[in-house]
């Protein structure tokens, strides 16, 4: 399901830091890139700087400028997202620019894996974990699609919330394909060795037991991708669960899921969730994904009290680039970068502040460096 072929001799990355420590962790993750070895990254790699962000908009009065869309539609195969410092109050002429990039991109996916070889529940016990979430990227609240009225008794505002058959079906068809891709990955290693065991299968999040018009379509539509395709039902299992007891479940027995495939609200609260399962949002990568163009995105926000002090982590980051670089073709540049962090990870030694350790960002990226 690669973007592109790996048979390419060059791949140009867009890299957009944005904003506080997005300039920071996207760097770092351009340093892992450009350690890898060739015999293991074939093309030749070269990065294009571009602009966006909240605080590009205070300056220039615009946060995803059109030289920006314009370098990455033309010349670019993939793109690297640092953070947004969005404001929390509406600012007269902003948008979030990674909204507008996913719209403007057709990243119609954000895939967003959770993976911890010994991750903390809520009861204490230590389970592994091998999640991959997928969130519809384009529609659900998201569209920002808000009035504010002055009514009898005050003001009050209004959101629409967007829900499409086409957009629910291809979030669906991603789900069901990548479980079936992972399957096929896990079958290259030892039972043993695998954190999942179990046959492939699909948990379809929704809440139509009360939003049953909007959470009522999605769930049909992505039913009937498996309804119809015969390949879907024979090697995936799929079951539903409701918005709220699927994060209960998730902290209570993150185990019992493979691919979680969610509108893109309660996918962005629920891989956020998932990420304390792991330890830190600085551990958890993402790619936003379409038919032709891929964005690695950190999960983690722009975290302004840490910007600038060297001690972000840039993990999340590193490991994005790595799925760039696997959803471009580059399996064993991927797999490699994996391994280093894994690794670094394992030995403990060399951890930021938000794993309990006094390691910097330039310590851990040049950690990873060392085992690439």
């Amino acid at each position: 399901m690669s973007t592109s072929s790996a048979g390419s001799k060059s791949l140009t990355i867009g890299l957009i830091p944005a904003d506080g420590i997005g300039r920071e962790v996207i760097p770092a993750a351009r340093q892992v890139l450009e350690a890898l070895a060739s015999d293991v990254m074939p093309a030749r790699l070269s990065f294009v700087d571009l602009d966006a962000g909240f605080e590009y908009f205070q300056k220039h009065g615009v946060a995803l400028p059109e030289q920006t869309l314009a370098a990455l539609k033309g010349d670019c195969d993939g793109a690297l997202f640092g953070a947004v410092s969005s404001p929390s109050h509406k600012v007269a002429g902003y948008s979030s620019p990674i909204v507008g990039l996913r719209k403007k991109m057709d990243l119609y996916a954000n895939v967003r894996p959770v993976i911890s070889g010994a991750a903390a529940t809520a009861s204490g016990e230590k389970r592994a974990i091998d999640m991959l979430i997928i969130r519809e990227n384009t529609e659900c609240l998201y569209i920002k699609e808000e009035e504010l009225h002055e009514g009898p008794d005050g003001k009050y505002a209004v959101a629409k919330r967007r829900i499409s058959e086409f957009a629910s079906r291809r979030a669906g068809e991603m789900a069901f394909s990548m479980a079936l891709q992972r399957d096929r990955m896990r079958q290259q290693v030892a039972a043993s060795e695998r954190t999942w065991k179990a046959r492939p299968k699909v948990t379809i999040v929704h809440k139509s037991n009360v939003l049953s018009v909007t959470d009522g379509l999605w769930r049909e539509t992505v039913r009937g991708v498996y309804a119809g395709n015969a390949e879907y039902r024979e090697g995936v299992d799929v079951e539903e669960q409701l918005v709220d007891s699927m994060v209960y479940r998730m902290f209570r027995e993150p185990e019992a899921f493979d691919v979680v495939v969610a509108p893109n609200m309660y996918g962005d609260i629920i891989s956020d969730g998932a990420a304390a399962l792991v330890g830190s949002l600085g551990l958890v990568p993402s790619a936003n994904v379409g038919d032709s163009f891929v964005v690695g995105e950190p999960v983690h926000g722009s975290a302004p009290d840490i910007a600038g002090k060297n001690i972000a982590n840039p993990i999340a980051a590193i490991r994005s680039a790595a799925m760039l670089l696997e959803r471009t073709g580059y399996a064993s540049a991927a797999l490699a970068i994996y391994r280093a962090v894994d690794k670094v990870l394992e030995a403990g030694q060399i951890r930021t502040p938000d794993l309990g350790g006094k390691s910097t960002t330039s310590d851990v990226t040049e950690a990873v460096c060392r085992l690439l």
